[in-house]
């Protein structure tokens, strides 16, 4: 075997244990984080806090947006009455189902935020 032979051979075993170990300390890394401190909890918290202060923002718009999406909805099902083309009874369901959701979810928000809190708390 020539000098380039065996330094070629070094420098690949060289490098491989340079991966070993830099995955070995980012295993420890995250066992240890995982022991002392519980990151993805807050990760998600943070996540879901930013989430839900944008969305709030959007209720308005996404609200007006429903109920124009449900109004089309009837004007659909009325025009295909008026084409001699009966609706399912799978679509009129759905219609009628969405708009009794959004009207509850538009008129009584705080009842339905006090029972997905209870729900989720474990309370019945």
């Amino acid at each position: 075997m020539s000098q380039a032979e065996e330094n070629q051979a070094t420098n690949k075993s060289g490098s491989r244990g340079t991966v070993v170990a830099s995955l070995a300390a980012l295993g420890s890394v995250i066992a240890a984080s995982s022991c002392c401190l519980p990151l993805l909890p807050f990760l998600f918290a943070a996540g879901a806090a930013g989430t839900s202060a944008f969305v709030a923002q959007l209720r308005p718009y996404l609200l007006v947006l429903s109920v124009l999406l449900i109004a089309f909805g009837f004007y659909k099902s009325w025009r295909a009455k008026q084409c001699n083309c009966k609706p399912s009874r799978t679509s009129t369901f759905l219609l009628w189902f969405s708009a009794i959701v959004v009207f509850v979810f538009i008129f009584f928000p705080q009842m339905i935020a006090n029972l997905v809190a209870d729900l989720l708390a474990g309370r019945s």
